[in-house]
């Protein structure tokens, strides 16, 4: 399907679905799912990337076992605001997984969300060695919660 925006995800995602974040790694993929109620963000297990067909194949397993119906994609933007070749690595992603799905996919400003996510974790008293394991996923389960957020609080706005 190609990139939506957030404000569109709310009638493109079908009751019962779940959302799921990803977090891009030049050598792994991050990956989080809420829950059916749309409010918390879980971690997965991280992605190790070897080629794109056999990331794509795992990704796209994961996403039907968690039953997603839609993905927020972290968007690596520079700090100024600006793209730079990160984010186009993550638009390239979208463009590749395009045919091989009809998800919709989110892009979601990420700064900061690996800095963030390695603070909960140390917070949390994780070794080096074991943050280095769940860093991604920690990162992708910040960008979805940060979606999901936004879902909430445009719900509550078409409320009022």
């Amino acid at each position: 399907m190609g990139i939506i925006s957030i404000e569109e995800l709310p009638a493109r995602l079908a009751g019962g679905k779940t959302l799921a974040g990803l977090d891009l790694g030049d050598k792994t993929i991050g990956v989080a799912v809420s829950d059916r109620g749309l409010s918390f963000a879980h971690p997965r297990p991280v992605i190790l990337r070897k080629k794109f067909s056999l990331d794509a194949a795992q990704l796209l397993a994961q996403l039907d076992k968690d039953n997603v119906g839609a993905v927020v994609l972290g968007l690596p933007v520079n700090m100024d605001g600006s793209e730079g070749p990160r984010a186009q690595k993550s638009r390239a992603f979208v463009r590749n997984m395009a045919p091989l799905s009809d998800l919709p996919f989110v892009l979601w400003d990420e700064r900061l969300s690996t800095v963030a996510a390695e603070r909960t974790l140390i917070e949390m008293d994780f070794s080096r060695k074991k943050r280095a394991g769940k860093i991604d996923s920690a990162a992708a389960a910040f960008i979805l919660q940060g979606a999901l957020d936004r879902l909430q609080s445009l719900s509550r706005a078409d409320r009022d």
